[in-house]
């Protein structure tokens, strides 16, 4: 059974997406500040996280990096802010997708169990190759790790799933489309952008010189692909 932590500082909407998902049949955690629910995100076990951007003390942006630090689980932003800022900086902090308040709850339970599925799918599938190895970058599908000449570089969940996917088809070029209706789902929030976002912090995370890459190039008008 799935439980899912709810880090979020309005009891009753709290509350509202607790009810919603006990009926769908998960477990809830609750926290109602930044800081409980850092505690809780990082020292318990969740397969998902509903976080709240505007909480007292430490925001849902910083909450959400210290999580990405530690654990790759689907995190889904909810914030009453719309701006594109707001969700670009939420994605880029390895946010899985961003939920504008108000929102339908049986549309929250609707993403939340789409973005279960999609990770359970990702970190299942078996693939021809289980280490890829190209240049002193090393792949490990099956503990998700990524490794740049024996060092350990850490990625986001979904930057994992962009660096694999790019990497098991080197030399072909994937539109930012593309990369996004098979790694996200056009069913998610998220928009175009989110891809440009996980792809410059992928570079940041292995390339020695991110403005000049060795591994993901951009085909300019076009879309990306991993250079083999």
């Amino acid at each position: 059974m799935k439980k899912i932590l709810i880090i979020e500082d309005e009891k009753s909407i709290a509350e509202l997406e607790r009810d919603y998902l006990e009926i769908e049949g998960f477990i809830v955690d609750m926290a109602f500040t930044g800081n409980e629910g850092v505690t809780k995100a990082l020292a318990e076990e969740h397969d998902l996280i509903l976080l709240d951007l505007m909480l007292p003390g430490v925001d849902g942006f910083q909450i959400c990096k210290t999580i990405r630090a530690e654990k790759n689980i689907p995190i889904l932003m909810v914030s009453a802010k719309k701006e594109d800022i707001d969700k670009i900086r939420g994605f880029g902090l390895g946010a899985d997708d961003y939920i504008v308040k108000p929102f339908s709850p049986s549309e929250l339970v609707a993403r939340v169990k789409a973005h279960l599925a999609r990770y359970d799918r990702l970190i299942g599938k078996e693939t021809h190759k289980d280490v890829l190895m190209v240049r002193g970058l090393r792949i490990e599908q099956a503990s998700r790790q990524v490794f740049v000449n024996t060092h350990e570089v850490i990625l986001t969940a979904k930057e994992f799933d962009v660096l694999s996917f790019l990497a098991m088809h080197p030399n072909h070029v994937f539109s930012k489309d593309q990369l996004f209706d098979k790694l996200w789902g056009y069913d998610s929030l998220g928009e175009i952008s989110t891809v440009t976002v996980h792809i410059r912090k992928i570079r940041e995370k292995i390339e020695a010189d991110p403005s000049n890459p060795q591994y993901i190039e951009t085909v300019w008008g076009a879309g990306y692909r991993f250079k083999g």
